[in-house]
């Protein structure tokens, strides 16, 4: 699947929670209560993260850990899309940025002017 395909599959789970809630609830979540709810999912992250690298015991193993890895990617598609984000550009323009930045310190840092 390429991005548009990704977040478009994102973008229908996230209509099948909204009817559910609109069901279950009668309202949906606003985006700061879904940027909430991917914070919590970033914490999970980060538990299973220590689990795998043995600092903490945690159930799951490395199920968990994809499972929370892939939650976390939906809760990133769904608020780029409803902030109205084309991550493909902004993401490559970003990497750009970061190697450009990173490279200089690391030329820096080896002639020792850093």
């Amino acid at each position: 699947m390429d991005l548009d395909e990704l977040t478009a599959r994102a973008l229908r789970v996230h209509d099948l929670y909204d009817e559910l809630n609109l069901a279950k609830r009668g309202r949906v979540w606003t985006r700061e209560e879904f940027m909430l709810g991917f914070t919590g999912d970033v914490g999970d992250l980060a538990k299973l993260v220590m689990a795998a690298e043995g600092a903490r015991d945690m159930p799951g193993g490395r199920g968990a850990l994809e499972h929370e890895l892939a939650d976390c990617l939906w809760s990133v598609l769904v608020l780029a899309a409803k902030y109205e984000i084309d991550l493909g550009p902004v993401f490559r323009r970003t990497m750009s940025e970061l190697e450009e930045s990173v490279a200089a310190q690391l030329g820096a840092a080896r002639d020792g002017t850093a």
